[in-house]
């Protein structure tokens, strides 16, 4: 493909992207293809000669798109939104032109500084501490400082890296020689509660230390009490208390853990203390939440993923750390081919220190883009519309008297059940028995089937103190208040079939 043609199609594209925007709510929300559906229609080797545009734009529409799982729909309640904008592609179109491989300043400088830049802008625009600022309002170079990765698993290893260095550094600090403190790395424990995401388990093994799994309380919280007492067992055990994982915003339901009770715990206990605010970190640019995350700003780390719900096209997860020197000593490894800058270096950051890969593509670009585009003022919009959305759809399913809500609506999701005294057709409940509890979760799986089934909305079912319930994320940034409002008359409508067939 010359320029000419390079021309040529990349416009064709360009509406072909804004066709799919367009009709994307017309659209079935979930690929129903089966498993192997692709392999029985593609050669089973690649072309010997070139092939055209044309024959590979005609694939796209005959055999991908069958099976693709349309995220970016208004109709896609399933998982956390993965959010994409114009602005977004934009910046990632920019970064695709210039294609460098930005493992240090001198790789583009632009590259480097630009996310610097940006990583401060938004720190102070989620009202992160100023530790966590790469310059201070001086000028001069902090200590602290944001880095991009790739999703909140990355940034979880990253951070538990960080924290097993600091640790060491510790011990041999209590008097530990360097191979003793060496040799008890397998007897460093992470502590997690059974709500938080699966990442801190995955980075443990990864890295080689222990897990600590702590029941979270009736809110879905870590709590200071709980935590307390496993680091107390777990030291009169020997093992080494090393990292906490406390959650604004699971997974499951959205629960935030008590932030500031952690923050006590780890400071007296001398554990690192990263917050995992993957999901609900983008609300904290509204100031009307950030009270709910008061601890945060004693942490050691702090994550979020603006390809979530800021606009910004996957894949962009933002980490701060408030001292990057363990982070740099655990991670940097001088090569003579990777020069290093001499004199003022308040701008240069050698980013390749402070994730697990080499190589790193010009992500600041898109977030720049976001940033600009929308301003502060739109994103707020943004995050503002899809919680009124999330409320309103309580609302209408509390007023409906069929439903019970389990777990607080704070952000933009949404738990809910068919409540027993709809399936079972009275105000009064059978005795708790193994046939009506099976009743109720059987009718509620049953429920997210049929709504599968239907294909005009997607959402997922999930488990809340073991009981089957239904789980609708709201957040695409192309979705508005007639998705949502189409939501819930598929589920009133399907929730009456489900209870007339008496589903056990």
């Amino acid at each position: 493909m010359d320029i000419n043609e390079f021309r040529k199609h990349g416009k064709e594209m360009i509406d072909i992207i804004a066709d799919y925007y367009e009709n994307l709510n017309q659209v079935p929300p979930k690929s129903t293809v089966k498993p192997g559906y692709l392999y029985k229609l593609m050669p089973h080797e690649a072309p010997e000669e070139p092939e055209s545009f044309e024959d590979i734009k005609g694939d796209i529409e005959s055999k991908i798109m069958p099976g693709m799982t349309h995220w970016q729909s208004g109709n896609f309640f399933g998982w956390y939104p993965s959010n994409s904008s114009f602005p977004g592609m934009l910046g990632d179109m920019y970064s695709s032109m210039f294609n460098i491989v930005g493992f240090n300043w001198i790789c583009s400088p632009a590259a480097t500084e630009l996310e610097t830049v940006v990583m401060d802008w938004l720190a102070k625009l989620i009202g992160l501490d100023k530790r966590f600022l790469s310059i201070n309002e001086d000028g001069t170079e902090g200590i602290g400082g944001g880095v991009i990765q790739g999703s909140a698993s990355e940034a979880q290893i990253v951070a538990m890296i960080a924290a097993r260095e600091r640790m060491v550094v510790h011990l041999t600090s209590q008097g530990a020689s360097d191979e003793e403190a060496e040799s008890m790395r397998s007897k460093f424990v992470a502590y997690v509660s059974d709500q938080t995401h699966s990442a801190t388990q995955k980075g443990a093994k990864i890295i080689g230390c222990k897990t600590r799994v702590i029941s979270a309380d009736a809110k879905f919280r870590l709590t200071k009490n709980a935590l307390e007492t496993a680091v107390a067992e777990d030291r009169n055990a020997g093992l080494v208390p090393f990292f906490v994982c406390g959650t604004f915003g699971t997974t499951n339901t959205a629960a935030i853990d008590d932030l500031s009770g952690i923050a006590d715990v780890a400071e007296a206990e001398h554990i690192w203390f990263h917050v995992d605010a993957a999901y609900a970190g983008s609300a904290l640019a509204c100031p009307e939440f950030r009270p709910l995350a008061i601890g945060s700003e004693r942490a050691d780390s702090f994550n979020f993923n603006p390809h979530k719900w800021m606009l910004t096209n996957f894949d962009c997860s933002a980490l701060w750390v408030a001292d990057s020197t363990h982070l740099v000593n655990a991670l940097s490894i001088h090569r003579e081919y990777l020069p290093r800058v001499k004199g003022d270096t308040s701008f240069v950051k050698d980013y390749r220190d402070w994730q697990l890969p080499l190589g790193r593509r010009f992500r600041a670009l898109k977030l720049w883009f976001v940033m600009r585009m929308y301003g502060v003022s739109g994103i707020r919009k943004h995050i503002r519309t899809h919680v009124s959305h999330a409320k309103w759809l309580e609302e209408q399913l509390l007023a409906d008297g069929r439903y019970e809500i389990m777990a607080p609506t704070v952000f933009g999701l949404v738990v809910f059940r068919v409540k027993p005294q709809a399936i079972f057709g009275s105000s009064i409940i059978p005795e708790e028995s193994k046939r009506s509890v099976n009743k109720i979760n059987s009718t509620n799986v049953e429920l997210v089937k049929r709504i599968q089934e239907d294909n005009r909305v997607f959402l997922v079912g999930t488990k809340v103190k073991g009981n089957d319930v239904v789980r609708a994320a709201v957040g695409s940034s192309h979705g508005t208040q007639e998705n949502v409002k189409q939501l819930v008359q598929i589920i009133k409508k399907l929730t009456t079939e489900v209870i007339a067939e008496n589903i056990i």
